[in-house]
């Protein structure tokens, strides 16, 4: 087997049996044919398989051991290795125990001394397993497509449904509300000398309540609006929006002093009518809590955290006791009486939901009597990231 030396390395001859081996080791499926098809040659692998002895298939054709369907794309990639001349991949199928069985191929051409070819080798590996995981991944995207389509024909039902039942509350509720004030006022203005003093209580009492009922619609439409609205990112100017809804407050009491420090520069990526909508509510619950102080401050900032930046809104107002920071960002959850601070217990969820829509996040801070803190983010934050 060895003869002579090579650099001082024993120089080995590889004959017949050490190719035959060689193959008849290897786990893909490797066959040698003639140039008519007929085999020359075959592995272990092959005969495993195929449930074939190697002598009984040398000399037959693939038209000989396979449906003609099968044997004709053999043949036709073959001869495809033979006029291209070099290696050729293909994925090709075989009858196997439990149905067809896929195999990606090499095949390439064997050339006698005038460059003919006089045979193609083929090696096969059998992806059959991998070729099933892709079929079912597509049966179960084309199955969530389905679902998502099902799922999106139902939201768009119930959005209208919501639309629906939005201008019920906002026209048909407003009306009784509207004879109920109307009327009040009516009593008040007309026949206040023939009503003593505790009626008209009641119907200060009942026009004030009313009040607080258009108040509570109007909230639950712009928390409607805020879930279903459609969100258009665009450059926002904070700082800017910040300004207005400070002067439009402002103006609703033009006897308090209140300062407000709102920095230049304040900007994200978002949908300004909405992100206004969140500054409303935010700037307006630090203006109202701060109501008892005659040093009423409301400062709105900017950090930058992990990456991410994260807008502040700070007042030092009546604050409020962190065991129930859970809780103030669902509808109608209030931390403070009626009688002290006016409110339906609605902004936060508002600003909330808009925060969730643009991928950010929020959090509460604060201490009874010294003032409250809210930190946001606008923009997706990376897994497993909290504000804090």
């Amino acid at each position: 087997m060895s003869t002579g030396t090579a650099g001082g390395r024993p120089r080995v001859e590889v004959g017949h049996e050490q190719l035959m081996a060689l193959i008849d080791h290897t786990s893909a499926v490797i066959y040698m044919r003639d140039a008519d098809g007929r085999y020359l040659l075959v592995n272990h692998e092959y005969e495993r398989l195929f449930r074939l002895r190697r002598e009984d298939i040398v000399g037959l054709t693939d038209h000989d051991l396979f449906p003609r369907p099968i044997a004709d794309e053999f043949r036709h990639n073959d001869l495809e290795a033979i006029a291209r001349g070099v290696p050729v991949q293909v994925e090709e199928e075989a009858p196997g125990e439990d149905g067809l069985h896929t195999y990606v191929t090499v095949k390439f051409p064997l050339h006698d001394e005038v460059g003919r070819a006089y045979a193609v080798c083929g090696i096969s590996t059998d992806i059959t397993e991998r070729k099933r995981a892709e079929e079912e991944v597509r049966r179960l995207n084309d199955e969530l497509e389905m679902r998502v389509r099902q799922r999106t024909a139902e939201l768009e039902a119930s959005t209208r449904e919501l639309d629906a039942f939005a201008y019920s509350v906002s026209h048909d509720l407003r009306a009784p509300l509207r004879s109920l004030e109307g009327f009040s006022q009516v009593l008040l203005e007309d026949y206040a000398e023939e009503l003593d003093e505790d009626a008209q209580g009641y119907l200060r009492r009942i026009q004030a309540n009313v009040g607080r009922m258009a108040q509570m619609i109007d909230d639950l439409l712009h928390l409607s609006r805020a879930t279903r609205s459609q969100l258009r990112r665009e450059h926002t100017d904070l700082s800017a929006l910040a300004r207005e809804v400070a002067h439009e407050l402002a103006t609703t009491e033009p006897g308090r002093t209140v300062e407000f420090r709102i920095p230049d520069g304040l900007s994200t990526q978002g949908d300004p009518h909405l992100i206004r909508l969140v500054l409303q509510n935010l700037l307006g619950n630090a203006f109202k809590f701060t109501g008892h102080r005659s040093d009423a401050t409301v400062e709105v900032g900017s950090l930058v955290r992990d990456g991410v930046e994260i807008f502040s809104v700070r007042d030092n107002g009546a604050g409020f006791d962190m065991k129930y920071a859970s809780k103030m960002f669902d509808p109608f959850q209030r931390l403070h009486a009626a009688s002290e601070f006016e409110g339906s217990g609605i902004g936060l969820a508002i600003v909330h939901r808009i925060i969730t829509r643009h991928g950010g996040q929020i959090r509460a801070d604060g201490v009874p009597g010294e003032g409250a803190t809210f930190l946001f983010s606008l923009t997706p934050s990376p897994a497993d990231w909290e504000i804090r």
